[in-house]
């Protein structure tokens, strides 16, 4: 790969994906994409590159995912989850007991272990919920790894990473050596490709959103852009969950850490959510009525 050509990726995966590449990456692209090339039937990131620059929009989609990564496991760094059911979710139930209906949004849902970890959380609060309308809706960039996340099938691996036994056993059912969530928590998902680049208005508003370990990828003017939108999709006294190298401090005051709870934020003006303009010709949400266990 030539000086030139390894510019020409850097400049595509930021305007496609975000995807903020050092000038020292260069190993990075060459093991993600060299194998992606041979696939195509290419000679190599040179061919590549021409084909790239030539128009040919299945290679943009092949590429984006190659470079994107989506390392995920259940329950992933304890601490958010351990947020979610002891700070997020009691506040929640309190401010929503009128509507009795919640939505959540995983901005970067990957194979699906975040949103399916989640879905377990207010599975275990049963009477606390039931009866209550769930929406949790998981975007990621990759169709991909959506479709595998809609199945819900995963190794035994996959399983073992931080998924305690017990809701392995009671949540999935076994497969010869694949395990797969039971349908009721695969109905409360719903699955959407999204760029995050792009415009997101038309989801709506949220809860709780979880936006974790995908904002390090991205440059500062990026991130800035997206926190100010996101804060415009967050209900004023929602939660905005991020991981743990990520944050707000120093890049936009549309948020305001919570003291002692690492990597949980709440919009700084309540009156924000008010003051949003309404979604014309949106349709109306498919929610998930949560029984009890």
């Amino acid at each position: 790969m030539t000086p030139t050509e390894y510019e020409y990726l850097r400049k595509f995966l930021r305007d496609h994906s975000g995807l903020d590449l050092s000038a020292d990456k260069q190993y990075l692209i060459e093991s993600r994409l060299l194998p992606l090339a041979r696939k195509a039937g290419l000679s190599g990131i040179s061919e590549l590159v021409q084909k790239l620059q030539g128009g040919s929009s299945a290679l943009v989609t092949s590429v984006v995912e190659a470079m994107t990564t989506n390392e995920t496991f259940f329950f992933r760094d304890k601490v958010p989850f351990d947020h979610f059911r002891d700070t997020i979710m009691p506040e929640v139930i309190k401010a929503r007991a009128g509507r009795r209906s919640v939505r959540i949004w995983c901005a970067a849902g990957s194979t699906g272990q975040e949103p399916y970890s989640l879905a377990m959380c207010l599975k275990e609060m049963g009477a606390a919920l039931t009866g209550w309308r769930i929406e949790i809706i998981a975007t990621d960039l990759s169709q991909e790894v959506l479709e595998k996340a809609k199945a819900g099938i995963y190794s035994q691996f996959e399983v073992q990473r931080g998924l305690p036994i017990q809701m392995l056993m009671k949540y999935f059912k076994q497969t010869g050596e694949t395990w797969q969530i039971n349908p009721e928590l695969r109905a409360m998902i719903q699955h959407r490709q999204l760029n995050l680049l792009h415009d997101f208005a038309q989801l709506g508003t949220f809860d709780v959103i979880f936006c974790r370990n995908v904002l390090i990828y991205f440059d500062q003017d990026t991130k800035i852009n997206i926190f100010n939108r996101l804060a415009r999709q967050i209900e004023g006294d929602g939660f905005l969950v991020l991981g743990a190298a990520e944050t707000v401090v120093g890049l936009t005051d549309t948020f305001r850490p919570i003291p002692d709870r690492r990597g949980l934020y709440k919009p700084n003006d309540p009156r924000a959510a008010a003051a949003k303009p309404a979604l014309a010709g949106a349709a109306p949400p498919r929610m998930a009525v949560l029984a009890g266990r």
